[in-house]
């Protein structure tokens, strides 16, 4: 049984770690700390009345490191490039949520953040978490960056593709949509109800912050540059993210091939769902889950591949990702403790 803390539980991905830990056999959760939001975790969160006697406090490196062997880290981005060097200096494993530490070049960081990083020398060293490419490294680190969740939809429905190490990929456009819980647990204009409900729209074209972040992992998965057109949408939904995903392919290339290609690649993978030609992924399948399903359709030139990639925002795209890696990094059965459907 280890002893884990959230940093961060009054926000969304630190309530959904919360919920996965309870029912992880393995697991106790000892620690909680938020610096906005203090008193009994049940008041902050009512549904967990009854279930918890935690309280939330201000965040105490002597108390966290007293308490804890590993922390999750639920907190905003450029808060963790803070808190990260002295827990780890305390011996504390830690699982970033936060973007933080995905990006190898403080440069980009900056230049995407907004704000210089303030641990630029651990960047080019942190393990990526996205178990399906890099579980090997996972299992040997302390420290895990957690992929963001328009990055991991991307991923997994490009790493197949990408793998093949060859001049196959002309153009790659990502049209991605994702619930509101996405934006984080806070107050803004455009995410009260009244602006979100019955409506749709884009919004951070060409500049949000995970382009970078999809765009290094994928060139590292293909060993080469590669480069996206990434457009993020808001769906008036809580959970749940669907990219649809359109490469133009250099060579012509059949359905069937395709859908092998994938099958094999997944085919050991306990998250990963390649759906049968001719099916296509839905939001509603997956919401609750940290299962990723994958849909392919190739155009009838056979020089247009369309890649549906769905996930829940706040589960497979941040808490139950998170939960896998730490059941990498301590030997746990990798389906511990989260919920398969």
């Amino acid at each position: 049984m280890i002893k884990v803390g959230i940093v961060g539980i009054s926000g969304y991905s630190g309530l959904a770690t919360f919920k996965i830990l309870m029912n992880h056999p393995d697991v106790c959760v000892t620690y909680v700390s938020a610096n906005n939001t203090q008193g009994s975790l049940d008041e902050i969160w009512p549904e967990l009345k009854g279930q918890t006697s935690l309280v939330c406090k201000k965040f105490d490196l002597k108390k966290a490191a007293l308490k804890c062997e590993l922390i999750f880290l639920a907190v905003p981005h450029t808060t963790s490039m803070t808190l990260t060097p002295k827990l780890l200096a305390k011996k504390i494993r830690v699982i970033d949520l936060s973007g933080d530490y995905r990006l190898k070049s403080a440069a980009k960081f900056e230049e995407w953040y907004g704000k210089a990083h303030k641990d630029a020398g651990r960047l080019a060293k942190t393990i990526y978490g996205l178990p399906e490419i890099y579980r090997a490294k996972i299992q040997k680190a302390n420290f895990i960056a957690n992929p963001g969740c328009y990055p991991t939809a991307a991923l997994l429905g490009l790493a197949p593709l990408a793998s093949i190490h060859t001049n196959l990929v002309e153009l790659i456009i990502i049209d991605a949509k994702s619930g509101v819980s996405g934006a984080g647990k806070k107050i803004a204009k455009q995410l009260m109800y009244c602006a979100v409900n019955e409506n749709f729209k884009a919004y951070k074209v060409l500049e949000h912050q995970h382009t970078p972040e999809i765009e290094q992992y994928l060139s590292l998965i293909a060993e080469k540059p590669m480069s996206i057109t990434f457009v993020p949408h808001l769906l008036p939904i809580n959970h749940g993210i669907l990219e649809t995903i359109y490469v133009k392919l250099n060579k012509r290339m059949n359905l069937d091939r395709i859908h092998k290609m994938y099958s094999k690649f997944y085919k050991t993978e306990p998250f990963v769902r390649v759906l049968t030609q001719g099916t296509q992924p839905q939001i509603k399948n997956v919401v609750g889950t940290n299962i990723c399903e994958i849909g392919l359709a190739v155009s009838k030139k056979k020089d247009m591949l369309v890649i549906t990639s769905v996930i829940d925002n706040l589960i497979k795209g941040a808490a139950g990702q998170a939960v896998q890696n730490m059941n990498i990094m301590y030997g746990f059965k990798e389906t511990q403790g989260l919920f398969q459907k």
